[in-house]
Order: structure tokens, then sequence, then C-alpha cells
């Protein structure tokens, strides 16, 4: 098993300590979240975990839990969820995210801003200084509206493209249909707010990647003596 695989295991582990019975539990997507799945089903069928519901954040995440028997509610029937455990792209130190390299982050949004608790699992490669400097922010566009919507972008001083499938011809289709351009900026992210408002209202677009303000804790793993270990860091300012 490689190192990165290691992390994730071992930050996937520490994350269902966190689960309670009678939770409803924000399903993340990701490789990272994935692994948590596996982990959740597992301490359900153990009888270690009960009366637990899932709300997925991702068709990806709902498949899963499905063929793993978890149970699911959908995002509309409830008011609140108790605990929403997910991965992020890049995480800076006052824990404000990108998310969205599987193209998942408007559903992951929705999730996180009706959790009590968010919860972010990531490999400490994920830990930045300073947001998009290497890692391009997702924005969700209208298939139609992509053009325009990359010009005021560019207008912002950021450029971007239209992000492209790898297995089947085309761009990539979000889960709602829509197109995806990654954008990146001169001198990265330095005002988070500021840019997810600034991008938010841009006709045309759905959403983006910046999860400025929703999260309370980051467990991460690395490898320390050849060993995966888990670590909780201090949210900056």
């Amino acid at each position: 098993m490689d190192s990165q695989t290691q992390m994730k295991e071992a930050v996937a582990d520490a994350a269902i300590k966190e689960v309670k019975s009678d939770m409803i539990l924000g399903l993340g997507s990701g490789s990272t979240a994935a692994l948590m799945i596996k982990r959740l089903a597992n301490e359900i069928n153990l009888g270690k975990l009960k009366n637990i519901s899932g709300v997925a954040t991702s068709f990806q995440s709902e498949v899963l839990a499905l063929e793993l028997d978890i149970p699911l509610i959908d995002l509309a029937s409830v008011s609140q969820i108790d605990l929403a455990i997910d991965g992020a792209d890049e995480v800076d130190p006052g824990f404000q995210l990108i998310k969205g390299g599987g193209a998942c982050h408007v559903r992951e949004k929705l999730v996180a801003s009706k959790a009590d608790q968010l919860l972010i699992v990531v490999d400490e490669t994920k830990l930045v200084q300073n947001l998009n400097q290497s890692f391009p922010l997702p924005v969700e566009v209208l298939p139609n509206a992509w053009k325009q919507v990359q010009g005021v972008i560019s207008e912002m001083n950021g450029s971007s493209y239209l992000r492209m499938a790898t297995k089947k011809a085309g761009p990539v289709v979000t889960d709602q249909g829509n197109l995806v351009l990654d954008v990146l900026f001169n001198d990265g992210i330095k005002n988070p707010k500021e840019i997810e408002m600034n991008i938010n209202n841009i006709p045309g677009v759905l959403e983006n990647g910046l999860f400025v303000d929703l999260t309370d804790n980051v467990l991460v793993g690395k490898i320390e003596n050849n060993t995966a270990v888990v670590y909780s860091p201090s949210k900056a300012g």
C-alpha cells in the first residue's frame, strides 16, 4: 500500500470515531470519503452504530451507500444534518477550502450548509498556505453560459478552461447536467469570501468550489516513522 493510501485509510478510521448512533450523516464524495463510507457500513453491520441515516453529496456516494445497505434520506427532506464528513482538494490554515475536483461541489456545499458540524478528512498533501496557487477553483456553469462566464472571470484576472472528460469525448457533465470551468487567479485567492460571492454573482454560475466559514474540524493523515498517523491542526485566526 502506498503512503497516500495509508494516510487516507488512517483518516477514514479516525473520522468514524466521531460518528454516534442516531445521527443523520452527510456522506462526502471522493476517495477518502469513500473509505469512510465503507467503514461506516462495517460499523453498522457489526451493530456498533445504530439508527444511522445518510445524506449523499453526489451520485457516487449515493451508489456506494446503496451498495453497502446504508439507509439514505433525501437532502430536501431534512432540516438539519448532525455531522457531514467530506474530503477537500485544498485546506488553508483558516480551514477555508477548495472542493470540486470530482465536480460534486454543489451538492457538497448544500449538505455542508445544513450540517451542525462539518468534518474534513484529508492527507497532508492537501494542506496549503494560500488557496488556488496550484489547484484550480471549480465553477459550475449552465452549458450555454460557459463562454460568457469565462469572459467575466478573465476580467477578474482569472484564467479558466472548460474541464474535459478523460474517458469520453467532450466536457465533464455534473450530476446537475452542467459544465465546470476550472479557474486559476494570477496570485491565488487571498480573500475567499469576496471571491466566492463575486463568482456566484456572475449570471450563468450555479456555484463554485470555495467553502468559506463552513469547516468545524479537520483530520489530517501523515506518515511518521513509516506509519500513518492522524492529527487535528488548530485553526488559524
